[in-house]
């Protein structure tokens, strides 16, 4: 194939058609509200399952920590756990800890 041929081929990049009109997303929260991957949150009126926490900030940075966390709906569970999105095309918001509610700190044992 000439690079020619190439140019006038498409691609398709399938994750981000998943990722795409998903509730999934990413949230970081300024400072601590005691949560953990597994909980629960309520945030900006609509309840969703965190599935991810990285903590930011505790050895070198800001005078508070950071929860970076991707949060979704209960049936985007398996998306996330497939992988099937791609977690730069995640809207990300981020907040003061007092803007979120945890309704469940951790997943149950």
């Amino acid at each position: 194939m000439s690079h020619g041929e190439f140019l006038g081929r498409g691609f398709e990049v399938t994750k981000y058609a998943v990722c795409q009109g998903s509730g999934m997303k990413k949230l970081i929260i300024r400072g601590d509200p005691g949560l953990r991957k597994g909980g629960r949150i309520e945030y900006d009126g609509a309840e969703y399952e965190v599935f991810a926490v990285a903590r930011q900030g505790d050895w070198h940075g800001p005078d508070r920590v950071q929860l970076w966390c991707t949060i979704g709906s209960e049936d985007e569970q398996e998306t996330f756990s497939k992988q099937d999105y791609i977690p730069m095309h995640l809207d990300t918001d981020n907040v003061d800890a007092e803007a979120v509610t945890v309704l469940r700190e951790r997943a149950e044992a």
